[in-house]
């Protein structure tokens, strides 16, 4: 187990939060005494008895607790980033709020198996609009429904108790369904369905508020000459029937200057930083427009190999663990995806976790604050590392880490993306983006592994950036920006 000083320290920032925050993404008054009486190094979480009531009851407390964690989790990057007085120091509260509610989700997960292997209900995993969530249903006589988790052994055999076992201690003894599942089912869908209902409304609402102050304004009036009101400026198109619209996602976009940056891709149990793990990191350098530097080895060896290093420097793999509890799940899908079999990355094998590791949290830092980083769908991994990198935040909000994003580069600068009915906005993923721009050739796909995807990301970049300069485009083109461009946070 981590450091439990780091606990401590984080629960000492909570007048700072209270503060400032209020109130969760929900809007429901947080009950900071709540969060001060968590033990977040120990787990949050509930053990059952063996009995069906038990299970169901310690199911439903820890959906409860979840529910109120991730809600608080939620609204802490804005209250942070929107802290211009910086009353909030530190970013290490969140942090551990996500370190408590990881372990609580394996809790879930694992009292999910068990009930399934109690025959007390059956388990699928339903994709139900931003999230997949797990449903139950009624026990039918079939075996466990869920492809994904399902390599849990709660049999109480002979061998070797595993996590949990104490709940299924008689295999022979089957409980009958005698439980609800109406009070214990997974809400996720409909918490981030009406989340995302409100921030429209206030969108909305602050779009009209702007329209009204722009037509009260003098200055804000279409002009004799015929200018139009502010915000309706058009993206440059790079090709015929190819003119995208202005996105949020262009403030990543590099400028003309950019030279040296990091790639960096990550792999993980899942897609929510609050609830998965990292498992799987993989960086690179390269030089867009200065020559490699010298002195660097001269090849590097990938997994696949047909990749040729070229101009990249620096590779580096690093490999992370889980808890005991979530490598005895398994995830198959991950397998399928990454290679990456969970059930061998248990810290009980040796391996380190990412959240646990502040060695390898600090050194990923400063490298990341060194120049400016790469990723394909950037927003990923700067979720992730808001929620794992120690300081990782703070250097952010403070100005000292520039994003850049190929995806928007695909998005606004590419002509091969163009909109169809399969993929409205264009086909912007890194396994089609990087064969566009001849970092991948057609008989291979994106590996899903972080450096091989790394690499033909930054591959991929170079050629880009290389075309648009000749063809006065891109970064060079009327809309370009100077310097080396990116997202960064700039003093208020």
């Amino acid at each position: 187990m981590t450091d439990r000083a780091w606990f401590d320290a984080a629960k000492g920032d909570i007048p700072q939060w209270a503060a400032s925050m209020p109130k969760d993404a929900d809007g429901t008054t947080i009950d900071w005494d709540w969060v001060r009486s968590l033990d977040l190094a120990h787990g949050v979480g509930t053990i059952p008895e063996s009995t069906p009531r038990s299970i169901h009851d310690a199911l439903k407390a820890d959906y409860a607790t979840r529910e109120r964690l991730e809600s608080i989790i939620a609204q802490c990057n804005s209250a942070f980033m929107t802290d211009f007085d910086r009353l909030i120091g530190s970013y290490r509260l969140p942090r551990a709020l996500a370190y408590a509610n990881r372990r609580l989700n394996d809790n879930i997960n694992t009292m999910l198996h068990l009930g399934e292997q109690q025959h007390l209900w059956a388990v699928s995993r339903e994709r139900r609009g931003r999230a997949t969530i797990a449903v139950l249903k009624p026990y039918s006589g079939s075996g466990p429904s869920n492809d994904d988790q399902g390599m849990l052994d709660l049999s109480g055999e002979a061998g070797g108790a595993s996590a949990g076992n104490t709940a299924a201690e008689n295999s022979d003894v089957k409980f009958p369904t005698t439980v609800a599942l109406d009070d214990i089912q997974d809400r996720t869908e409909a918490i981030l369905d009406a989340r995302a209902k409100r921030r429209k409304a206030q969108r909305f609402q602050k779009r009209a508020g702007d329209a009204a102050m722009a037509r009260a304004n003098l200055s804000g009036a279409t002009s004799p000459g015929g200018a139009a009101l502010p915000g309706g400026a058009a993206a440059s198109g790079n090709a015929i029937g190819h003119h995208p619209k202005p996105d949020w996602r262009d403030a990543y976009l590099p400028g003309r200057d950019v030279d040296a940056v990091m790639g960096i891709d990550i792999e993980t149990t899942g897609i929510d930083p609050a609830r998965d793990y990292i498992i799987d990191v993989g960086f690179e350098f390269m030089n867009m427009a200065s020559p490699r530097p010298a002195g660097e080895p001269e090849t590097y060896a990938y997994e696949q190999g047909y990749y040729a290093a070229g101009d990249a420097y620096g590779q580096s793999r690093l490999a992370f663990g889980v808890p005991p509890e979530n490598a005895a799940l398994g995830n198959a899908l991950i397998a399928k995806l990454t290679g990456i079999d969970v059930r061998g990355r248990s810290s009980e094998a040796g391996y380190r976790l990412f959240d646990e590791w502040p060695q390898a949290q600090a050194g990923l830092l400063a490298r990341l604050t060194q120049q400016p980083y790469v990723a394909h769908n950037a927003t990923f991994e700067h979720s992730w590392f808001m929620l794992n990198v120690a300081g990782y935040a703070e250097s952010y909000r403070a100005g000292r880490i520039t994003i850049i994003d190929t995806l928007p580069m695909s998005r606004q600068w590419d002509p091969g993306a163009v909109p169809t009915n399969e993929h409205p906005y264009g086909d912007n993923t890194l396994d089609a983006y990087a064969k566009r721009q001849g970092a991948l050739d057609s008989a291979h796909n994106e590996r899903h592994l972080g450096l091989e995807d790394s690499h033909i990301m930054l591959v991929a970049m170079k050629h880009h950036l290389a075309a648009l300069k000749a063809q006065g485009k891109g970064p060079w083109g009327p809309a370009g920006r100077s310097g080396v461009g990116g997202k960064s946070c700039r003093s208020r």
